[in-house]
């Protein structure tokens, strides 16, 4: 499989990040998954094992407004919109987990979106 060799160096990244890294209730973890066609932020609570809010360009009610633009523009949206869910939810710090890819491009775009629009991390 072509794919793993590639895959590999990211997960060993991943796992030396979630060593150091965990979310709690008051700082829940910022998580990003991007593909290749899309991106996905969740908040996660490590010691309950739950998700308190997420984000991605597959939502239905974010999609039509994603279709047209191009992908940092789209995680640049899903990082206002997981900031502003995570405010309404009384949380305002939380852990950035970038899950083994590098702070550039649409991580990027997507941690200094939610920066603006209110999360401090």
């Amino acid at each position: 499989m072509a794919g793993t060799k590639k895959l590999e160096p990211r997960i060993k990244r991943k796992q030396r990040i979630r060593k150091k890294i965990s979310g709690t209730p008051e700082r829940p973890r910022l998580c990003v998954y991007r593909s290749l066609n899309h991106i996905y932020a969740q908040l996660i609570d490590d010691e309950k094992g739950h998700t308190i809010c997420s984000a991605s360009t597959l939502e239905k009610s974010l999609s039509a407004d994603l279709k047209s633009l191009k992908s940092k523009e789209a995680a640049q949206i899903i990082g206002k919109t997981i900031a502003e869910r995570a405010l309404k939810l009384g949380v305002e710090k939380v852990v950035f987990d970038r899950n083994g890819y590098l702070y550039h491009g649409r991580v990027k775009v997507l941690a200094d979106a939610a920066r603006e629009a209110g999360l401090k991390f």
